[in-house]
């Protein structure tokens, strides 16, 4: 990776994994684009920053060529809970946006990847340690985005040699970029109103658990699947990973330790509950490790820790 385009640029992935590609590759050869531009962002401030509505071939096309880029990162899309209740609009901007970056890709013979999710099980796939290979029967407008996605970066892998590459991720929670609009956004959210408020009501049901990473682990992922030799990529664009799997009272039992008056209860969205019942409660990231040496570094405990301490120093929760 030489010279890196990134769609979604500001959204919860990207405002990290822009800044991480910076400090790896150098300022000028990562270039940041979204659909908005956040004056004062650090994303938009200490590097090259464009508009791009992805679902714009032309002007996509047009900034790959300006800037001469060998990679393209498309991280732009709509989220499961908003993807279910804005479904045409998610199939317009989740696939019209991946084919125009494909294509992009093809034209320019770049290196490209873009992120499955968990999503893209369904209520059929076996719900403990899910295989890589498995039934993909997704009951979601998102989960069929994300299974069409991986079909269509294998497609464009055989039939037209772009170096197309993905994972999974699972629920991811960061301290930098509040979550928008995913089914486990609670696990960000808690640790904010835990710091603000010491209690919290999860819209996400009691013994309800998923599967999670936190950010710097998700990056680090990014970063590493797309330096590996291609080689020994065998599955290439729908990598399980993971590296926690927890339900709503485990996250909440350990702030506890850190605030022992902290209190949660429940208000259940149907919606996002019903979204988070289909997908599994922890997947096998075997093949990951195998073929390209995934490995996660925090766990819960670890991330909780450096979670409310972060939060704490950006003032979260401060009087």
């Amino acid at each position: 990776m030489k010279k890196i385009l990134v769609t979604g640029a500001l959204g919860q992935i990207g405002s990290e994994l822009v800044m991480k590609m910076r400090e790896i590759y150098g300022n000028d050869n990562v270039i940041a684009t979204d659909l908005r531009k956040l004056e004062g962002n650090p994303v938009v401030m200490n590097g090259p920053f464009e508009l791009l509505d992805v679902t714009d071939h032309k002007t996509m096309l047009e900034l790959a060529k300006k800037y001469e880029i060998d990679t393209l990162v498309h991280l732009a899309a709509l989220l499961s809970a908003t993807a279910e209740a804005k479904p045409l609009l998610a199939w317009n901007l989740n696939m019209g946006g991946l084919v125009n970056a494909l294509e992009v890709a093809r034209e320019l013979n770049c290196q490209f990847f873009t992120p499955s999710s968990i999503g893209a099980f369904g209520p059929s796939t076996p719900k403990d340690n899910t295989p890589q290979d498995t039934i993909q029967r997704p009951t979601t407008m998102y989960g069929v985005n994300k299974v069409a996605g991986e079909l269509l970066c294998d497609y464009y892998f055989k039939k037209f040699g772009v170096d197309t590459r993905g994972v999974r991720f699972p629920g991811l929670i960061s301290y930098e970029v509040l979550p928008g609009g995913g089914t486990t956004d609670y696990a960000v959210d808690i640790y904010y109103e835990a710091l603000k408020s010491g209690k919290y009501t999860s819209f996400i049901g009691e013994g309800t658990k998923m599967d999670m990473m936190y950010m710097p682990d998700a990056i680090n992922a990014i970063i590493k699947i797309m330096e590996a030799d291609g080689s020994k990529l065998i599955h290439r664009n729908a990598f399980n990973i993971t590296a926690m799997s927890f339900e709503p009272e485990e996250i909440a039992a350990e702030i506890k330790k850190h605030i022992p008056g902290f209190i949660m209860d429940y208000n259940v969205d149907p919606i996002r509950q019903g979204i988070a019942n289909s997908w599994p409660n922890s997947i096998d990231p075997t093949c990951a490790k195998n073929e390209w040496g995934f490995k996660a570094e925090y766990d819960l405990a670890k991330m909780t820790t450096d979670m409310l301490e972060k939060l704490s120093a950006k003032g979260i929760g401060a009087k």
